[in-house]
């Protein structure tokens, strides 16, 4: 089982980024995850320049979540929502809106910030859109507030209750994921 990993965040640094790797060392036996890093290269959405061949950023990131079997999505707070290139990108992704790459994918969301609260004003905002999108959004919360403290220098996750709330959610994805795949009973 494959999880995409995407950061809402661009910078070098980030602690969204840093909170995905974190997850990869938390995983279920048997699962993966891919951090997706193209989220700076997709132009802003133009319904105009909707066609197809999709531009080439956008079909990589449209490739990367049809080949996924869940995705993962880590965001920061920027004035009190997500930030404006992983919501561009999702309104790519959302196209066309009844045959789009979310249309019952599970997702989960997580989120850190420097801040008290763990970007959960964002991380609730970004289920409103992928749950708009037709995703199949996973309940759960990782809140990763004060993140410049509770990552130490190689990144690693050193408050255990975050660390626990990450556990869980990501076997609620993974459960999701084996739910999808089940047969239904006739």
């Amino acid at each position: 089982m494959t999880i995409l990993g995407v950061s809402g965040s661009l910078r070098a640094d980030s602690h969204n980024t840093a909170l995905l790797r974190c997850a990869a060392r938390h995983l279920p036996d048997g699962v993966e995850l891919e951090v997706w890093d193209g989220l700076r290269d997709i132009p802003p959405y133009d319904q105009d320049d909707d066609v197809d061949p999709a531009p080439p950023a956008v079909a990589a990131f449209r490739a990367a979540l049809a080949g996924a079997d869940a995705a993962l999505f880590s965001t920061p707070e920027y004035n009190s929502s997500i930030p404006g290139q992983l919501k561009n990108a999702l309104d790519w992704a959302s196209r066309p809106f009844a045959t789009n790459v979310l249309r019952n994918l599970p997702v989960a969301v997580v989120g850190a910030s420097t801040g008290a609260f763990g970007a959960v004003w964002a991380q609730a905002e970004l289920r409103k859109v992928l749950a708009a999108a037709g995703a199949r959004v996973v309940d759960g919360e990782v809140i990763l507030g004060h993140a410049h403290h509770k990552l130490d220098e190689r990144g690693v996750l050193i408050d255990a209750e975050v660390r626990d709330q990450m556990v869980v959610v990501l076997s609620d994805l993974a459960g999701a994921v084996h739910a999808r795949r089940a047969p239904v009973a006739a």
